[in-house]
């Protein structure tokens, strides 16, 4: 059992219960504990069965284009991500790249981009993927060598994309290149290519340690419509941000998900486990490490749903998106960290869910802005807020 009363926190409204008991629910008998060998062929497999059971409607903004609202509501998505991670990171995983994948046609496509592809995403008719991320381009997006220039009523890709989460797998990708408007981070758009457009390839399969699609991406004088692109020349680095600002607090409430995942995992090995004629829980020392674990998922949680209820309010919450993000994922590592201590030499049985947990949490510390980033982002919002201006201005 799950403790649910934060669900009755002023950052939620009734809906919100339902919605994270109705698919707790629905996880419990759809999504499986252990996936098949085949990653590619279970992703596929969770985006049909998160379409079919509507869940993916909630990724997607307007309800005109197959979308649960007519605006992208953060604290469903969060729930949805965290409730996943409890069951299966590759649940989570699948949901959160249709939403991540669409993402910035939901918030700045057009009518005939929404109309096109959000649809199928909801469905999970259409696997979405989102390209941002180069070999020496990740968190300095400014960095970005990958190029896109205009022929006629066409714009040619060149260059690479790599990291990109669903590459090989995902039937349409969200790229972002280098338009040269202006120097840096102003002069990127955002185009819509399809995986069937000629020029563009997956030229690697990236093997992480706990797997998921991932790929390299190519494009060699890739030819696509300038209506595939996504607003206008230049805005390419707005789009980016706004999606990410959107998502990056999902990131954290999927390790919040992950972190109440170990913490049942931990209660359940302390008060079974017999141990010098009582039980691991008996112990001080035991009971100080879950009164820890219990503190850090609930300082976790206050943040995620603080930074998700401001920006449904229509808030700035770059600042707020970014601690959620810190705080929780560095605090799920800790969490799961503990849980396996609790299970032992058992914690490190592979596919045991504290291990697996384990593998899980590791590369929420980094994608998506690591915490180093999300650290500068902090600070720099908070020197701002002081009419600080540094000699050095970031381009």
């Amino acid at each position: 059992m799950y403790d649910t009363s934060y669900l009755q926190w002023p950052f939620f409204e009734e809906h919100h219960a339902h919605l994270a008991q109705a698919l707790d629910d629905w996880a419990t008998n759809h999504v499986p504990q252990h996936h098949e060998a085949d990653v590619d062929a279970a992703c596929r497999a969770l985006v049909r069965s998160l379409g079919q059971g509507g869940w993916l409607r909630h990724a997607v903004g307007g309800m005109a284009y197959g979308g649960a609202q007519d605006s992208m509501d953060t604290r469903s998505i969060c729930l949805i991500r965290e409730t996943l991670g409890r069951h299966s990171g590759l649940a989570d995983f699948a949901f959160a790249m249709q939403g991540l994948g669409s993402g910035a046609i939901s918030l700045a496509g057009s009518p005939a981009q929404k109309e096109a592809y959000l649809p199928r995403v909801a469905r999970g008719d259409a696997i979405a993927a989102f390209a941002l991320s180069e070999p020496e381009a990740g968190s300095d997006v400014a960095a970005m060598q990958c190029a896109a220039r205009v022929e006629g009523d066409h714009a040619v890709l060149q260059g690479c994309k790599t990291w990109i989460s669903n590459g090989g797998i995902a039937d349409f990708y969200v790229v972002f290149a280098r338009t040269g408007e202006a120097p840096g981070a102003r002069g990127i758009s955002a185009f819509i290519v399809d995986a069937d457009t000629p020029g563009f390839s997956v030229s690697e399969r990236i093997h992480v340690m706990a797997p998921h699609p991932l790929g390299t991406l190519r494009f060699d004088n890739c030819r696509i419509p300038l209506s595939q692109r996504i607003g206008a020349a230049g805005e390419g680095f707005k789009v980016a941000m706004r999606t990410l600002d959107v998502f990056r607090t999902s990131v954290a409430a999927a390790a919040l998900g992950f972190a109440r995942r170990a913490l049942a995992e931990g209660l359940h090995r302390a008060t079974q486990r017999k141990m010098f004629n009582q039980t691991l829980a008996d112990f001080q020392l035991t009971q100080a490490k879950l009164a820890q674990m219990a503190t850090t998922i609930d300082s976790s949680a206050l943040l995620v749903y603080r930074a998700a209820w401001q920006r449904d309010q229509g808030r700035p919450v770059t600042k707020e998106a970014a601690m959620a993000k810190m705080v929780s994922t560095e605090g799920a590592q800790h969490v799961i960290d503990a849980a396996v201590q609790l299970w032992g030499g058992m914690g490190v049985v592979s596919e045991v869910p504290v291990e697996r947990l384990y593998r899980e949490i590791r590369a929420l510390r980094i994608y998506e802005g690591a915490t180093e980033v999300q650290q500068l982002i902090i600070a720099r919002e908070l020197l701002r807020d002081t009419g600080y201006s540094s000699l050095h201005k970031p381009t």
